[in-house]
């Protein structure tokens, strides 16, 4: 099926499959070596881009939603994802919004069930972007990474909805671990303390965030320092699974300054 007749049928039938009124839309946060990038679409019909969002099947958890958006986003399962915020202006996607990407494309319609008003839930993961293979859809042009600094127009309310995310996920440093999957095995503290820098985009005290660090007992130092070093060689440190989850679900208790 063409990309044209696609789209048509899904502004047509795609009632038959999905809740109406309420869409997810998912930023997916990608480091490595230093950078934090976002993850986002090249939308065909409008030629602009997007965050990877979707519909909720009528028999489908919102959470299944979002998980199954991911997956097919970047092929990866399994990522702690955390439900952030409901975007609800009732401008945000009017029926003008959307008739106008369909005559973007050669398409006139009057009447459709996405010309109606939507809430969208949104949804962040952070994953190590050098492990996922961006997946373009048949409504996308092109799946690209992005640096947060260099962010290109993006369709609708989404960089507000990336602007959120963006603050929740610093927020959230103060309450959830984050390293497992975006560090090495074994790492220093000061590879860990670069990761929370990177993402809060400002400098920490190294004493208070090593003491306060360590005071969430989600580490395990090992008896092996870095080699290679001009000065004192760090030692280095593992996560202690145990630990990491549970206070990713009870988190850290810890406000870094």
């Amino acid at each position: 099926m063409s990309f044209e007749k696609e789209i048509a049928s899904h502004f047509t039938n795609g009632h038959e499959l999905y809740l109406r009124n309420i869409s997810v839309d998912c930023v997916i946060f990608g480091f490595h070596q230093n950078e934090l990038k976002v993850l986002l679409l090249q939308a065909k019909y409008a030629g602009i881009w997007a965050l990877p969002g979707g519909f909720i099947l009528k028999d489908e958890h919102m959470d299944e939603a979002a998980k199954r958006i991911l997956k097919n986003r970047t092929g990866l399962n399994n990522i702690f994802m955390q439900q952030f915020h409901v975007f609800s202006n009732p401008g945000r996607s009017t029926k003008a919004i959307n008739q106008q990407f369909l005559k973007n494309v050669g398409i006139e319609m009057k009447e459709s069930w996405m010309f109606e008003r939507f809430v969208t839930v949104g949804y962040t993961a952070l994953v190590d972007f050098t492990k996922v293979e961006p997946i373009p859809d048949v409504f996308s042009a092109a799946s690209e990474w992005h640096h947060l600094q260099s962010l290109p127009e993006m369709i609708l309310d989404h960089r507000n909805i990336l602007d959120t995310a963006l603050q929740q996920l610093r927020t959230n440093l103060n309450y959830h671990p984050v390293g497992y999957n975006l560090l090495p095995e074994k790492f220093t503290m000061p590879e860990l303390q670069i990761l929370y820098e990177t993402i809060l985009n400002r400098k920490l005290d190294r004493r208070n965030f090593q003491r306060k660090i360590i005071g969430t007992k989600i580490l395990k130092k090992l008896d092996e320092t870095k080699k290679g070093v001009a000065h004192k060689a760090p030692n280095y440190y593992q996560f202690d699974l145990k630990n990491y989850k549970r206070a990713l679900q009870g988190g850290l208790g810890f406000q870094l300054s």
